[in-house]
């Protein structure tokens, strides 16, 4: 096995002591940690094209480095004339963990989110109760493992992180220091 770690994981552990006193907390175990990343695709009304599927799955599969789930409906819904547990899946999902995880956020940060078109930052308002943070691209070609042929069928993608020990302020704090790059105050 090799001594490889990533420099997100590296830079975490350095700094982690530096966080827990910016957070003014007592123990280093309350410290905001990024415990896994979930990157998901909904297929919508499309759901039915098994061309699109693939390629929703397949772009899953290239971007975060590992197989994506296909997701079943959880309930019947009439308009969207879905039934629960149906045969043709409503979405796509891949769980990161560990270095795996640490590597698609590196990726994710310097790679991903400078391709964006006007950018100018994300948003400070994607956080839940718990500090989990959520991002959303309207369309895949931002990642740079996706290729021409690939970018025939546009689809948008969500990234879920999921943080332990988060609150809104622990986790921008803890974002900040891997480098996500949020708006500004007054925007």
């Amino acid at each position: 096995m090799s001594d490889y770690t990533p420099r997100l994981k590296e830079l975490y552990n350095k700094d982690r002591a530096k966080l827990q006193e910016e957070l003014g907390l007592k123990n280093i175990n309350q410290v905001p940690k990024l415990e896994k990343v979930v990157v998901s695709c909904g297929v919508g009304k499309k759901r039915e094209d098994k061309r699109y599927t693939e390629t929703v799955a397949l772009t899953l599969a290239k971007i975060t480095g590992q197989s994506s789930t296909s997701r079943l409906a959880k309930k019947s819904i009439a308009t969207f004339k879905i039934r629960k547990g149906m045969g043709a899946p409503v979405g796509y999902l891949t769980t990161l963990r560990n270095d795996k995880m640490y590597e698609f956020v590196d990726r994710l940060i310097n790679v991903a989110l400078p391709h964006v078109r006007d950018f100018h930052g994300v948003s400070r308002k994607s956080f839940d109760g718990q500090g989990n943070y959520s991002l959303g691209f309207a369309e895949q070609t931002v990642f740079p493992e996706i290729t021409f042929e690939d970018a025939a069928v546009l689809h948008g993608l969500e990234v879920t992180f999921i943080i332990k020990n988060g609150s809104k302020e622990g986790s921008i704090k803890l974002l900040e220091l891997f480098g996500m790059p949020f708006e500004k105050e007054g925007k």
